[in-house]
This record gives C-alpha cells, structure tokens and sequence, in this order.
C-alpha cells in the first residue's frame, strides 16, 4: 500500500513539473488570488442579493481552470523556445486580472474604497482594453473624474517630455 502510494505521489509530481515547470511564487500568489476572487464573487453575489447559482458557480470555476490550462501551454512554450518570459507574462497579466477582479467585488459589497483605488482600477481597465471585466452593478469606477485622473496617471507613467513625440510599442 505504501509503495502505491508513493508511485502516485511521484506520478503527480511528474506530472506537475511537466506542466508547470518549477513552481514559483508568482503561481501561488495566482493561485491564492483565483481562490481570493473566487469566494469575494460569492461573498458579492450574496450581498446583492442575487443569490447563488451553481451555473454562474461552474463557469467561474471553469474559467480558473482555463487560466490555468493557459500557464501549461505557456511554460510548455518556454520550454519549446529556450526562454523563461512567456509563462512569467501570463502568470502576471492573470495575477492583474484577478487583483482588478476582487476589487471590484469588493465594491460590489458595498465597502468603502479609496477614491484612488477605484481610479487606478478604471485606468488599468481602459488601458488594457479587457471588456472581459465589465463593470458590476454598484460599481461606482466609471466616474466623470476619472477622467482628469486617467491624464494624471499618463503623465505619472510616460518619463518622456510632453513635447518629444511618442513611439508605438511596435517599432
């Protein structure tokens, strides 16, 4: 019985290095932010008053597991090209993800969230582009004064002067 035991665990643990690679810190902190996310929808579900729904429930925990599936074929595509950059990408444009998730279940609660917070959630939102993440009911992050915010924030990360012209990413 033991060796059985053993031969699975050695199993499992082939087959995870196989798909992750070596673990990292930054795939814990994903996998604590998935969880994280996970439990402040339900928590923001209740709170509305919208009640839980085990489809709803399904597909969240289906979306997981596809970013997960994802962080596979990155590291396997790491492994295929010789380099360590594409799974270190996923894993952070994911970890920024679920960080703007949560918080905005956070203000789908109804708790307090700085002015600032909810600011650099709307610019990191529009800079992305991500129409995956709309905006839920009691979100207040759409105000007019983010804005004059969103100008701020471009002028805080852009070091080049206003007057030398801006270079695409492409070039």
């Amino acid at each position: 019985m033991q060796m059985q035991v053993g031969v699975l665990c050695a199993l499992f643990g082939a087959a995870f290095s196989f798909s992750f690679g070596t673990w990292t810190e930054s795939l814990t902190f994903l996998l604590v932010l998935m969880a994280i996310d996970y439990f402040t929808g339900v928590a923001a579900a209740l709170r509305e008053g919208t009640g839980l729904n085990s489809n709803f429930g399904f597909w969240g925990l289906l979306k997981k597991a596809m970013i997960l599936l994802v962080m596979i074929i990155a590291h396997r595509l790491d492994v295929l090209l010789g380099v360590e950059a594409v799974m270190g990408s996923a894993v952070f444009f994911y970890i920024a993800n679920e960080l703007l998730s949560i918080i905005e279940n956070y203000g789908r609660m109804g708790l307090p969230l700085p002015d600032r917070l909810k600011q650099i959630v709307s610019v990191l939102r529009d800079r992305a582009g991500d129409k995956a993440v709309e905006p839920k009911p009691g979100d207040d992050t759409e105000d007019k004064p983010v804005e004059k915010t969103e100008e701020k924030a471009d002028d805080k990360l852009d070091n080049e002067p206003e007057d030398k012209p801006k270079q695409s990413g492409g070039e």
